[in-house]
Formats: C-alpha cells, structure tokens, sequence
C-alpha cells in the first residue's frame, strides 16, 4: 500500500479528516502511528542550548525570585538605614536621611533585576510551551491507539460471536438429527 495512502487511511479513520486538511502537530501523531515507532521528546526539550547570559540571567532570576534574596535584602536595607541613623549625629553617615543613594541603587537594582527575570520567564514560557505541545502530542496518540485497540476488540468480538453462533448453529442441526433419529428408532419399536 501506498504511505501517502496509509497515511490518509489512517488519518480518516482515526480523525474523520483527510491527511493534508491536519495541522502539522496531528500529523505528527499519525506519522508516528503509522510508523510504529514510540514518540520522542522534542530535543529543545532535552538539550540546553543556553549561552553564558541567558544562564545568568536563569541565575538572577532564581536569586531574585527567592525568600532568600527578600531576606537579605531588607538585611541589607535595615544595615544601611541604621549605620547612616548612628552614623548622622557624628556627620560621618554616607547617606543621610531621606537616603537618596539609597533609593538611587534600589531603583537601579530594579532597573536591572525586572528585565532579566522576564528573559527568563519568557524562556522558560517558551519551553512550557514546546513542553505542553509535547504532551498534546503523546495525548493525542495514545487516544488514538486506544480507539484503534477498541476497533480491534470489537472485531475480535463480533468474529467470536460469529463463530459461538455458527457452533450453535452446528450444535442445534447435530441435536435435531438426533431427535429425529430417536423418533423413528421410538416409531419402529412400537410399530412390532
């Protein structure tokens, strides 16, 4: 049989839709039905193929998304608004109040830290994608198996069935012939 035909048989029969009306991810899956072969992790899944910076900002983005960092960092926010407090009546505080350097490295620090994170949350948005599209996929075929698997069953039912009523059918002639036979044996004894 012709693969491109397989393939469409299949497709009807599984999906009620010809092969070429499929989206690319449906035809996947009939792909790998009709090949038999099992389906495979998309390898952006499996290979990282992150450079230094997008590692670091993964890094950054851990850090900075942590009770650990919130914790350190109002330590330090605490450290620095109490040594500029003690230091402010011997004039020797680098920051005094209303702590103007202050805000000056907070608003930097946000500067920096929020579009790092979301070069990291949009990579791994994208990877929880391909990830998700992976499960659509591996879904999608093993639905597809398990209505195959019920078509099969049916047949092989409705064969035994078949098979239990034609034995049947075999069994009734079997019992008639004998009635029959042991009427004419009663008739003929009687008859003497």
């Amino acid at each position: 049989m012709n693969a491109d035909l397989r393939l469409d048989q299949l497709s009807r029969e599984l999906l009620s839709t010809p092969y070429q009306a499929l989206n690319d991810v449906q035809r996947s899956v009939i792909d790998l039905i009709a090949d038999e072969t099992p389906t495979g992790l998309n390898a952006a899944l499996i290979t990282d193929d992150r450079g230094f910076w997008d590692r670091l900002a993964d890094k950054v983005a851990a850090v900075g998304g942590s009770w650990a960092f919130i914790g350190g960092f109002s330590a330090c926010l605490l450290l620095w608004v109490a040594v500029n407090v003690i230091l402010r009546p011997l004039n020797l505080a680098f920051d005094p109040y209303p702590f103007i350097f202050l805000n000056l490295v907070l608003s930097t620090v946000a500067a920096l830290q929020a579009p790092i994170i979301m070069m990291s949350q949009n990579r791994q948005a994208k990877k929880d994608r391909l990830g998700a599209e992976h499960d659509y996929v591996v879904n999608l075929r093993a639905e597809l198996e398990i209505m195959r698997l019920h078509d099969k069953l049916d047949s092989l039912r409705q064969q035994e069935l078949m098979e239990i009523a034609r034995c049947n059918a075999e069994a009734l002639e079997i019992l008639k012939a004998q009635v029959a036979r042991m009427a004419e044996a009663q008739g003929n004894g009687t008859s003497s």
